[in-house]
């Protein structure tokens, strides 16, 4: 999943970082926090404004902030309950357009 410079500035906006100097290593953390959402709720758009796909973007940008400061052992356990949600709503969503499509 490519890392969009709008969601980069999302990132160091919400963390109110306002140089490019770490620009590379947010890129990784954000890339690293998009298949931890990924392969924990399923695909998902960065770039979509639909509901699904905005609570997995805030999902990642909550996980590269605790990338960000070296505490991502805690983030499951505090978001284990958003992260099962999505990836349900995910789930059912995606059984709703194959029976749709039948």
């Amino acid at each position: 999943m490519d890392i969009t410079p709008e969601l980069l500035q999302a990132f160091k906006d919400r963390m109110h970082i306002s140089h490019s100097g770490e620009d590379d290593n947010l890129e990784e953390l954000l890339s690293f926090s998009c298949a931890y959402v990924e392969g924990k709720c399923g695909s998902f758009d960065l770039v979509s404004k639909s509901s699904l796909d905005l609570r997995a973007k805030e999902l990642v940008l909550e996980r590269t902030r605790y990338a960000y400061n070296d505490a991502v052992e805690y983030f499951e356990d505090n978001f284990l309950s958003e992260i099962n949600s999505l990836g349900l709503d995910m789930v059912f969503a995606k059984e709703g357009d194959e029976i749709e499509g039948v």
